[in-house]
């Protein structure tokens, strides 16, 4: 498998990264452990977690994603053949995002305890706070890639212009900057990401892993209404995509994966694979079956007129900023 530079980094990644918001969530510990070693089999070594993950399920409190996974890599011993990504800053319930330096001190290290490892190789700031002066975030930042906890760093979330600020501090401190941006980005989300931040990231040499690949599971096209998703875990997720435009674009998903004998979930990881700026979109999965779609996004070669029926058919002409 072919890997890719993410960004300036130093980090060399599968054009594919595992989301592991599931861990602990919708994969127990049994099921996690198997998809983590599914996943290695195939050279998907790029987990992506954070600290809060997933403190929004009944029971949990936060941590339990980064928990099992470091349980897996102490079991493996194989913590030298996997590129852990996590976040901080984003609120665990109620509150604020906190990327002040005491909070970010205090997280790291109980970040590093879960995932039974001495380093972090990319961290991210998971949400802007606007109450913390970004110089102070960097600095922490800084000290920790000085002191071997973090090798790399990415935002999530971070608006354009704070995105510019940032690096533009950087610069001018001589401090490390963010190599990794990770905003949501699908068939039915592209605002967030497409035009001017898309032109950005491109022009800065930043490292795109989206978010949110398949819509939270709508793309997969297994859910035909709001009934079907009642009672789901991710119901409040993909309510939103029941309208118009959402059956739209599940009506070309569907015709398109019996041209390419693949399924709707691979025809989406495929397209956000394509796009201009993404280094590799994250996917989640919770069977080893789910992993089939990775594997066909990874073969699949889209015709460029495919590729256009869904640029057309998911666009959003009055939210993207050109």
């Amino acid at each position: 498998m072919e890997l890719k530079q993410l960004g300036n980094s130093s980090l060399h990644i599968p054009p594919l990264v595992f989301g592991g918001n599931v861990f602990g969530w919708t994969a127990d510990k049994k099921t996690s452990f198997y998809l983590l070693d599914a996943l290695l089999e195939r050279g998907l070594n790029f987990i992506d977690s954070a600290n809060v993950y997933s403190y929004w399920a009944e029971g949990n409190e936060g941590g339990e994603s980064e928990t099992i996974i470091g349980e897996w890599i102490k079991e493996r011993r194989n913590r030298d053949k996997v590129i852990i990504a996590t976040k901080v800053g984003s609120p665990m319930g109620k509150g604020s995002p906190d990327l002040s330096n005491t909070y970010i001190n205090e997280q790291v290290n109980l970040s590093l305890k879960r995932l039974q490892t001495d380093y972090i190789d990319l961290y991210f700031s998971h949400k802007y706070d606007d109450g913390t002066p970004q110089l102070e975030t960097l600095k922490t930042y800084s000290s920790l890639i000085n002191s071997g906890k973090v090798r790399e760093l990415g935002a999530s979330n971070f608006p354009l212009a704070v995105l510019r600020e940032a690096l533009q501090i950087a610069e001018d401190e001589n401090l490390p900057r963010y190599e990794v941006i990770q905003p949501e980005y699908n068939l039915l989300e592209r605002s967030h990401f497409e035009g001017k931040y898309q032109r950005f990231c491109i022009e800065n040499n930043l490292g795109v892993i989206s978010y949110f690949t398949l819509a939270s599971g709508f793309l997969t096209g297994k859910y035909s209404d709001v009934a079907d998703a009642s009672g789901e875990e991710r119901e409040r997720f993909i309510k939103k995509y029941f309208n118009d435009k959402g059956t739209a674009v599940l009506n070309v998903l569907k015709t398109l994966s019996h041209k390419y004998k693949c399924s709707q979930a691979g025809l989406s990881i495929a397209w956000t694979m394509a796009q201009p700026g993404i280094t590799a979109p994250i996917v989640s999965a919770t069977k080893e079956s789910h992993l089939k779609a990775f594997d066909e996004a990874l073969k699949l070669d889209f015709d460029a007129e495919d590729l256009q029926i869904l640029n057309h058919v998911s666009r959003e002409k009055n939210l993207i900023q050109e």
